[in-house]
């Protein structure tokens, strides 16, 4: 655990014009002036953005940011090395002990744009990690003097006896810096060079403007891009004020120092800014952002945030935090499990943040400028940046659906919006550029899930338009499209493995593992086909999805990869990661057929199906439900279950749709108790691959004794229930999607030991089956779980 902010600021506002449509009203109430303290909060000080920092991905510890934003200030400890392979944990890592600035954007292979604030010799390099020869700017920290949380960071530099301080509006990052007296104190601005995932640097320029202001860009190069779309590049432009004029200026390029100039380009391009200053004065930078132009970096700052001072910045997104955590309200003694609880909620409203500006434009598929059509002078809708939805039906579009429908709309206009510009659905983009990342693409999982649940404000047509697109056609389809084996799914009914070929391995080596995720999000558009009467469509997905029946191999009860001549491979082996099953194994990946679990219990047995999952997960305990206690490891574990990505994450669920739900109650608690922890170390388990807040967010939704195997894409979709860690939970309904004000789960003799539902009320009317309709509960009402330490398998009105 770690300590907490308590001070505070107040503030007025005056002037905020322009937003992201869904933070628009929550960041304007929370400029309402008042004598409430920062402490008095309930919810942020539950927050704590360190866990698992220890091996994180790039966009895992954004402090500063605010949900959903663009500007996402943050302490980096390594992130100048980068990553060879464009996914590997690179950025803020909680075992190294310098700093080496403050970049402020940070997203999925995107990042850049770094504040260092320093005093004594002129250093412009940042130097080694964790070096102490003082070859370079970075500095040593104690986290005794390290406070972070949602919307607010802050740190001691030890070696200069700085103090700097972080916070954001969506699209601006405010850096204050506090100095102690000296006549060498200076602001770097280190644009030019290679931050986490961003790739190669191909382009750098930044210049003090004749308004005495700082701007430029970068062309970055990510590895994905260059995997998925070969000559792409990534565009980041700024635009900063800073509230202090300096007595000098010089420029460098990496090493290369020249004083008294004011431009700088290419690789390592930065600028420096020398300052005279008192014991304990304060210097605050705001640099607006963008992926499109300097001007309309210049337009975000001047737009959200050229009247506001640091504080008042701070307080706003403070608030806007509160606000958005507290649509879901639980209730415990347990201190850990509701810092775990919100930690989790915090990192599924943290990444896939915006790309597009407050006007309205945004960075097209192919690399110009387009313009998202406004309503009353602002955008009907925005772009997103955001990791591919690699298992997001698991986890966030769950938790999107329930409790923050109207992102989950605006993300799937967002991603609409790309396959109007590129003719494809892409599950992960980079400035509208392909970025798959695991070479598939579930986003029709997504979007119909979407659809079931009632969230309909989007542009239908062309959804289902792109949705059968993205399931049936495999001619020309681009690698960064995913699913470049389409054509041999529809053609064979499977995928067919083959141990060699030209190209990625994913257009060959994981033909099982395809076959069972194409096999689920043709069912999933095949519902939505029905209810939309088109019985061609549906004829056609229903086919497809009983490809997995095609690839199971009844000798071994394991799903098994199958040759174009109809034959199985040989020598094989369940345990064995990677041959015919991405980042898995056969044990791990049979059980993913979440749209047929009877059928697959079917060809099993049920007394056999049950023994399989619990040995499974009895042996899996002991590895703490994944790679152990091994720092780094998650994908590609040669073991049983693997809660540490994203294939394994629906298993523990399937006791319910067998027959002993007793089974789920007890494996799901385990996990929630023993993968996630709470300090630096362990966070989501030891390997972190918290694909922006995918695993925080099955935290969210398990603890609260809700999940749906089939992602909410059955055509009347519903919740499982478990036995929730809280004694109440309160979920805050959207009036403009659900006719419901609030959802309440109370739970009776709740305990660490009474793991098991004894009973459940809906409404005060006994349930006799551990399933309850989403449209229940989101009309609103009372869930009533009674709970002891005895399992028990059925229940009666």
């Amino acid at each position: 655990m770690f300590n907490k902010y308590t001070t505070h600021n107040t503030m007025k506002l005056k002037h905020i014009t322009s937003l992201p449509v869904f933070v628009l009203s929550l960041f304007i109430i929370g400029c309402i002036p008042g004598k409430e303290t920062l402490k008095a909060q309930s919810l942020t000080q539950y927050v704590e953005p360190r866990i698992g920092t220890a091996h994180c991905r790039w966009f895992h510890f954004t402090p500063g940011a605010m949900p959903f934003g663009m500007a996402k200030p943050a302490p980096a400890t390594n992130a100048h090395l980068g990553n060879k392979w464009g996914w590997e944990a690179t950025g803020y890592d909680y075992r190294d002990n310098s700093i080496e600035g403050f970049p402020v954007l940070h997203e999925f292979q995107v990042g850049g744009i770094v504040l260092m604030p320093a005093n004594g010799a002129l250093r412009t390099v940042p130097g080694p990690v964790n070096d102490s020869t003082r070859i370079g700017y970075r500095s040593t920290f104690d986290r005794k003097d390290e406070i972070a949380t949602a919307g607010y960071y802050s740190v001691l530099l030890k070696d200069y006896g700085i103090k700097a301080e972080l916070t954001a509006t969506p699209r601006v990052a405010f850096e204050r810096f506090t100095f102690p007296a000296s006549n060498s104190s200076r602001i770097l601005f280190d644009i030019g060079n290679r931050q986490g995932e961003s790739g190669a640097v191909k382009d750098a320029f930044v210049k003090m403007n004749a308004q005495g202001d700082i701007e430029g860009w970068v062309i970055t190069e990510p590895e994905y891009v260059k995997k998925y779309q070969p000559g792409a590049t990534v565009r980041l432009y700024f635009y900063a004020k800073v509230d202090k004029t300096p007595v000098s200026v010089g420029a460098f390029n990496g090493a290369n120092i020249k004083k008294d100039v004011k431009e700088a380009s290419g690789i390592g391009a930065g600028l420096y800014l020398n300052y005279k200053t008192t014991r304990d004065e304060s210097i605050t930078a705001k640099i607006g952002l963008s992926y499109t132009s300097v001007a309309n970096a210049k337009f975000n700052l001047d737009t959200e945030a050229s009247k506001l001072n640091f504080d008042e910045a701070r307080r706003i997104s403070h608030q806007t935090w509160e606000k958005y955590l507290g649509r879901i309200k639980v209730e415990t003694a347990d201190k850990a499990d509701k810092v775990k609880f919100y930690t989790g909620l915090y990192h599924a409203l943290l990444g896939r943040g915006l790309a597009s500006d407050a006007n309205g434009f945004y960075p097209r598929h192919d690399g110009s400028t387009g313009q998202i059509p406004l309503k009353n002078g602002k955008p009907i809708h925005n772009l997103y940046n955001t990791d591919a939805a690699w298992g997001a039906q698991w986890n966030l579009s769950q938790l999107w659906a329930l409790a923050y429908p109207e992102y989950y709309s605006d993300y799937i206009s967002s991603h609409l919006l790309v396959y109007k510009d590129a003719g494809w659905l892409s599950d992960g983009t980079a400035n509208s550029r392909f970025v798959s990342g695991v070479g598939t693409n579930l986003l029709s999982t997504i979007i119909a899930g979407a659809y079931q649940c009632g969230i309909r404000d989007f542009d239908l047509k062309l959804a289902y338009e792109a949705c059968l697109k993205n399931e049936l056609d495999g001619k020309d389809r681009p690698l960064g499209a995913g699913k470049i084996d389409t054509k041999y799914f529809t053609e064979y009914g499977y995928v067919p493995f083959e141990e060699s070929s030209d190209g990625p391995l994913e257009s060959f080596m994981f033909s099982a593992s395809h076959t069972l995720e194409y096999s689920y999000s043709a069912w999933a558009l095949a519902q939505w086909s029905k209810k939309e009467g088109k019985m061609k469509d549906y004829d056609s997905l229903m086919y497809l999805s009983k490809g997995w029946e095609r690839l199971y191999d009844p000798s071994t009860n394991f799903v098994r990869p199958k040759k174009k001549d109809g034959t199985f491979i040989q020598n094989f082996n369940p345990m064995q990661v990677w041959r015919g099953f991405q980042e898995g194994n056969a044990w791990q990946y049979t059980f993913y057929v979440p749209h047929d679990v009877k059928g697959l219990i079917s060809k099993v047995g049920a007394e056999a199906f049950n023994q399989r999952l619990d040995s499974i997960f009895t042996v899996s305990e002991g590895m703490i439900f994944g790679g152990g206690t091994q720092i780094d490891a998650f994908a590609g574990l040669q073991t049983l279950y693997n809660h540490g990505n994203q294939p394994c994450l629906h298993i523990s669920w399937l006791f319910n749709e067998a027959g002993k739900p007793s089974l789920t109650q007890k494996w799901v608690r385990s996990i929630l108790n023993k993968f996630y922890g709470t300090d630096g170390i362990h966070g989501y388990g030891y390997g972190q691959d918290e694909d922006q807040g995918q695993l925080g967010a099955w935290y969210v939704i398990s603890s609260m004794g809700l999940f749906d195997v089939k992602g909410l894409t059955d055509q009347n979709p519903s919740f499982e229930i478990a036995s929730p860690l809280f004694d109440k939970i309160t979920i805050q309904l959207n009036d403009r999607y659900y006719p419901g004000k609030e959802f309440v789960i109370k739970t009776i003799n709740n305990s660490k030991t009474n793991q098991y539902i004894r009973s459940m009320k809906l409404n005060g009317k006994e349930l006799s089956d551990t399933h309850i309709p989403f449209a229940d509960i989101v009309r609103g009402g009372k869930l009533e779980i009674n709970l002891n330490d005895q399992p028990k398998d059925k229940y009666s009105k």
